[in-house]
Order: structure tokens, then sequence, then C-alpha cells
């Protein structure tokens, strides 16, 4: 997945269109940003346990208390990186 696409789902769930930034990430499974994008992507649906999966495939620890908007800006950090 490119860096374009992986900014172009980090501005759909700053938005909180999670539903459009789902159909970029669901296309890498093997990039930790983009698994770290879906996890954040099930996190706002509402799909901990699904969450949890792309967390883990991202190699992230879940976090204790998720908050999106952290998430979010953790994942703009990493982008920027």
């Amino acid at each position: 997945m490119s860096k374009a696409e992986l900014e172009q789902a980090l501005a759909l769930l700053r938005r909180g269109d999670w539903d459009a930034a789902h159909k970029i990430v669901q296309q890498d499974e093997d990039s930790p940003l983009a698994c770290w994008a879906h996890g954040i992507v099930h996190l706002m649906e509402g799909d901990v346990s699904n969450a949890r999966y792309w967390y883990r495939e991202a190699k992230r620890e879940f976090p204790r208390q998720p908050s999106i908007p952290g998430e979010i800006a953790a994942l703009a950090q990493a982008l920027e990186a």
C-alpha cells in the first residue's frame, strides 16, 4: 500500500468515515501501518475483537483504554516518520 493511500485512509478516519477508510486499508493485510489503520477502523465501528486482531497483525499492543483520536494522531505521526 502506498503512503498516499494510507494518508487518504487517515484523512477519512479523521472525518469519522471509517467505512470508506476500511475499503482502502482492507486491500493490504501485510503492512503494519495498514493493519494498524484497519484496527482503528474496527475500533470506530465498535468491533473491539476484530480491532484486537488487527492490532496483533500490526504488531502493536492494544491500548488498555483505547482513544480513537489518540490512535489516529499516533498513526499520523508514524506516517510522517
